[in-house]
């Protein structure tokens, strides 16, 4: 096992002192430990995972310092593209540090979504012909030493990226010192789902995002011993559960498809919304659940509460779009746009955090998409 204070001090040795990426379970250690120990502007909680190799692209361009990317493996979707078409010594031949957690590890139990991306996440890199090695908690703090010193002068002489690939249990347990200022909202997430599905007309449809939010309100159907066919739980692809939820708008239009969607999941693919404002399909209600946190991977801070998602609604063409952060309003709201024609953008502010015993959905993917088929026809 290897100490997060080591693996952070051996990175800065070697001038490595520039963080960007999007939190990862695996990770969430490390990622405690930076952000306990660097300077906001030099550990940047990028919008996406591209976003984040291009930030280190930019600060090696400005300093000649290496960059540190940090990601779940399923993030290598998205970086896909910069580390193939920017990084690439084809291309500009930039080097940066990828850490990269290893959800879905051949052999070992995980969820549905990751199981692909485990399988091929070796194999992708090797596509890539980017350099790796894998850490594991058999890894100790010396043999991290010599890994990172190998890295570093591969990177030197080659001006390629290289990937350390962390499997669960690399890093010992590292708990934040910093207090965070938390918002003192009414309501939790799972609250506010609660609220909406009590609230709704009842031929709707739900699309929920990644994460918590398609856990609770799995959670609470099973509670509420109620079907799980009007809802598409989107285990997986992070940020595209809108798009999914605008093409069974646009195919269905004889249906409200509501969308929970999360800030995190909003912000990484924020393009989404421009789209959904240019089709108008007046059966579109985007519920945006914003707690600023990314709350799935550790409730590392995201900028959710810092933008105005309705001014970016209206100029992306939402028909109307509200905020609330009560249980009062909310229900004031939920009337109100039954009767209203979207596109539609109610954001509801909620508490970080989640149940302790919150589980998770117990049908597969697959019988997910078959009962939520049959019930649209």
């Amino acid at each position: 096992m290897i100490e997060v204070s080591s693996f952070y001090s051996e990175l800065i040795s070697k001038n490595m002192n520039f963080f960007s990426g999007v939190p990862d379970s695996l990770l969430k250690d490390f990622c405690a430990y930076i952000k306990d120990n660097v300077q906001d502007k030099f550990n940047i909680i990028a919008a996406n995972e591209g976003n984040a190799i291009a930030l280190s692209a930019g600060y090696h361009l400005a300093t000649g310092n290496i960059g540190v990317v940090y990601m779940q493996n399923s993030g290598l979707g998205n970086a896909i593209n910069p580390l193939a078409s920017l990084t690439d010594k084809f291309v500009y031949s930039i080097p940066m540090m990828l850490i990269i957690g290893w959800r879905g590890e051949p052999g070992k139990k995980d969820e549905p979504q990751h199981k692909k991306q485990g399988l091929i996440t070796i194999e992708l890199l090797e596509v890539l012909n980017i350099k790796y090695d894998i850490l594991s908690e058999n890894t100790n703090n010396q043999d991290m030493k010599d890994i990172l010193t190998k890295a570093y002068m591969y990177m030197n002489e080659y001006k390629e990226p290289y990937a350390l690939v962390i499997k669960k249990g690399t890093f010992n347990e590292y708990n934040s010192k910093k207090i965070e200022e938390k918002e003192n909202f009414e309501m939790s997430r799972e609250e506010a789902i609660e609220i909406l599905i009590d609230n709704i007309k009842d031929n709707s449809v739900i699309v929920s995002t990644t994460g918590m939010a398609s856990r609770e309100l799995f959670e609470l159907r099973e509670k509420r011993k109620e079907k799980h066919d009007k809802d598409f739980l989107t285990v997986g692809s992070m940020g595209h559960a809108s798009q999914i939820a605008l093409g069974i708008a646009l195919g269905k239009k004889d249906r409200e498809v509501y969308c929970i969607d999360g800030d995190g999941a909003l912000i990484m693919h924020l393009g989404g919304i421009a789209i959904i404002g240019n089709k108008g399909p007046a059966n579109f209600k985007h519920i945006v659940i914003n707690n600023g946190a990314h709350d799935s991977v550790g409730g590392q801070k995201t900028v959710g509460l810092e933008i105005n998602t309705l001014e970016i609604a209206k100029a992306c063409g939402y028909k109307e779009y509200y905020s609330c952060s009560n249980k009062k309003d909310l229900l004031l709201y939920l009337e109100k746009i039954k009767s209203v024609e979207g596109p539609i953008l109610l954001e509801i502010k909620v508490k970080k955090g989640a149940r302790k015993d919150l589980g998770r959905p117990t049908i597969t993917p697959i019988k997910n998409k078959e009962l939520f088929i049959n019930y649209l026809r």
